[in-house]
């Protein structure tokens, strides 16, 4: 070993859902929205003069803060904006989480949470789900530093009653509490006026999914401003400008957009609930869905076989080969034409299975 490796700091990093780019494929991998972003999105793209890149971003980030503090209701002090939820998760987990006592999460969940803990130096302990996949919120109730929950959780689809959650925060009032909502549009009620209540909770959510700008990377945060002004100290510590003009921009115009906002959800709901019934008759199993996403078992056929045939296929789903998961698919839901596709091919596939 040379004498300056000793100190790198190593971590296993996280591993994002493969990124392919074939033309005719169906992508159900990465719980994109199969649809395009607001009508306004596109116009301000087109519409933007060089200054939009010649220059410096408000490092505020105030035209987008003060339409999601409209949006929900808020005062603008109490909105933190990042490049999507991973920046805004990672931040917090900075800025909240420096106690010996571990932070605890559940043992299926979303992977990036260990990879932070390991990466910034924070102790933690997971918590398993019971044999439904379900949060056992007594595991919560003893000494920590710091709690996050995903809500729905991910890969599992399944979304906690707010009178569980709620349990687990008035239970650990002397840490900060952060409530992971990136798929809270499309099934079960925000913790968001919990924050009146409770000021240790964060509640985080993202542009990725509902909002479909995956690719413009915007996700925020909703506490007390107490939380939120210490999040932007820790976030002028590494880099003032982390949100680009555009992006700012563009985030704001698909705030303002409510008609299209919902009208989007409610038409990928339909088409989960067409999925889930076409899969069942297919002989897959799944916990109830609160996300844009299925977590979908067969009865007789190994989830990585599936896996392993989609894909030859160009057919795109996420496998996770990990203990009490392995044998599950998660699917997003995509376009009646992509879930008709991939009905299609499981239908042959299943029938001729041996």
């Amino acid at each position: 070993m040379k004498p300056w490796e000793k100190n790198i700091r190593k971590v296993v990093p996280y591993v994002p859902g493969e990124q392919p780019n074939k033309k005719d494929m169906v992508k159900l991998n990465t719980n994109e929205n199969p649809y395009p972003p607001a009508p306004g999105v596109e116009k301000v793209l087109k519409d933007m003069d060089s200054d939009t890149l010649r220059l410096y971003p408000d490092p505020t980030i105030k035209l987008l803060v003060d339409e999601l503090a409209h949006f929900y209701h808020l005062n603008s002090d109490q909105v933190f904006v990042g490049v999507g939820s991973d920046d805004v998760l990672a931040v917090a987990f900075l800025t909240f989480f420096n106690s010996p006592s571990p932070v605890l999460f559940p043992d299926i969940t979303y992977s990036f949470y260990p990879v932070w803990c390991d990466l910034y130096r924070i102790p933690y302990e997971v918590q398993a789900l019971d044999e439904n996949f379900c949060i056992v919120k007594e595991d919560y109730n003893k000494p920590n530093g710091g709690i996050v929950i995903a809500n729905p959780n991910a890969p599992t689809a399944l979304y906690a009653d707010l009178s569980v959650i709620e349990d687990i925060i008035a239970h650990n009032k002397d840490v900060i509490v952060i409530l992971d909502e990136a798929y809270i549009d499309f099934g079960g009620a925000s913790a968001l006026p919990l924050i009146e209540k409770y000021d240790n909770l964060l509640v985080v959510q993202t542009f990725s999914k509902s909002r479909s700008m995956a690719g413009m990377r915007i996700g925020y945060a909703m506490g007390n401003p107490e939380l939120i002004k210490a999040m932007n100290d820790v976030k002028y510590s590494i880099n003032s400008y982390t949100m680009n003009r555009t992006a700012i921009l563009a985030g704001a115009e698909a705030v303002r957009d409510v008609t299209y906002f919902n009208d989007n959800i409610q038409r990928i709901i339909k088409t989960r609930t067409w999925t889930e019934e076409a899969l069942t008759d297919l002989g897959f199993s799944f916990p109830k869905s609160s996300a844009n996403f299925l977590f979908a078992t067969h009865n007789k056929i190994p989830a990585k076989v599936i896996f392993q045939a989609l894909r030859e296929r160009d057919i795109y789903v996420r496998y996770f080969n990990a203990p009490r998961i392995d044998n599950y698919l998660r699917i997003t839901i995509g376009t009646e034409e992509d879930m008709r596709k991939l009905v299609e091919f499981l239908k042959g596939f299943i029938e001729n299975y041996k």
